[in-house]
């Protein structure tokens, strides 16, 4: 990607904002107060075809625009969501989308396997930024309680998010719509 953004790359990453704004619609209630949403899974597919950058620019924009419009989960909004217990897992999709993009633009083949690796990859920082968080808010007193309020119920349903976006991107792969992080490795 050039240092410049182009109004191709500038409109690819506002469709991911935007995308991941849908996700966050479909807010299924959880144990605490992080519900399951559809988000993970955009902010995974943005780094399997946009790349580090460009996806890591799509979700600080999508952060943004939820300070002052109601397109977090359960339609919250500004700096309060922002800081409250999902908080983590917000920041978590930025780091989250730039290693998926990151590790997409050097790995080969594109495979589904591969490409369900690399995006569970991402999972990584979502759920250790997410928990840590969500541990200091609610002042959490074990690791354990922990790792059930802020990872292990999300896995199973994220495992399943992991696969259908490894699929989605497989099926975008062979498309030729010139998506940045489908390039050839550097």
């Amino acid at each position: 990607m050039s240092p410049r953004l182009d109004p191709r790359e500038l409109a690819l990453a506002a469709l991911f904002a935007a995308l991941i704004s849908m996700g966050a619609l479909i807010s299924i209630p959880m144990v605490g107060p992080v519900p399951l949403t559809l988000q993970v899974f955009f902010v995974l597919l943005a780094g399997l075809v946009l790349g580090a950058q460009l996806a890591a620019l799509s979700v600080t924009a999508y952060l943004v625009i939820g300070l002052v419009a109601p397109v977090y989960a359960q339609g919250a909004s500004g700096l309060g969501a922002l800081v409250g217990p999902a908080g983590g897992y917000l920041l978590g999709f930025v780091v989250g989308a730039w290693l998926v993009g990151w590790l997409m633009e050097r790995l080969r083949p594109r495979t589904l396997p591969v490409l369900s690796l690399t995006a569970s990859a991402g999972l990584v920082p979502i759920y250790a930024l997410g928990a840590l968080w969500l541990s200091l808010q609610l002042h959490v007193p074990t690791l354990h309680s922990v790792l059930w309020l802020g990872v292990a119920q999300f896995v199973p349903i994220d495992l399943v998010k992991v696969i259908a976006t490894a699929g989605a991107a497989r099926a975008l792969i062979s498309l030729p719509l010139g998506l940045p992080a489908l390039a050839p490795p550097r």
